[in-house]
């Protein structure tokens, strides 16, 4: 099956809005992820198995492949974690695609399933302002926050500053 959950990449210090595709069908195990990942993103088939299955979900044993686009944007790090491992929850009907279809999710999963914080996190709120509802690690919802501040203290806001 395929889900589609958003979540967020930086490049330098501009945030983008990134769709997490998670498409599971049959035939080897097997876990890919394309659209120009960095070895840090690759690496997250690891955290987020460990992660789900330490959590008391099953890791569905199929080919998993991971879509992360616009593939011309360059991803790093380990922010887009929590983003796949809810999309393959999706795909897998254990978490209904409406309860996540307007939000951005990002967030580091550790193994035991824990959410680490990230780094970016006011720009990464910016971007989602004024279309979606941002879910962040409780570590990072202060320096988010501060785009709303902005928000209100200066009227309508949009990632580009306008």
């Amino acid at each position: 099956m395929l889900a589609k959950v958003f979540s967020a990449a930086l490049v330098g210090l501009e945030a983008h809005l990134i769709e997490v595709e998670v498409d599971i069908s049959g035939g080897l195990p097997q876990f890919s992820v394309v659209g120009l990942p960095d070895a840090t993103v690759r690496e997250s088939r690891d955290r987020v198995r460990a992660a789900l299955k330490n959590s008391g979900f099953h890791f569905p044993i199929k080919k998993i492949t991971v879509n992360l686009a616009p593939a011309g944007v360059k991803k790093e790090g380990s922010g887009l974690d929590l983003a796949i491992a809810l999309a393959i929850l999706v795909a897998e009907q254990v978490l209904p695609a409406e309860a996540v279809k307007n939000d951005v999710m990002v967030g580091e999963l550790s193994l035991d399933g824990r959410v680490k914080p990230i780094s970016g996190a006011l720009s990464i709120g910016m971007a989602c302002l004024n279309s979606h509802r941002l879910l962040i690690p409780v570590e990072n919802a202060t320096e988010a926050a501060l785009c709303r501040a902005r928000r209100r203290l200066s009227g309508p806001y949009t990632a580009r500053g306008r």
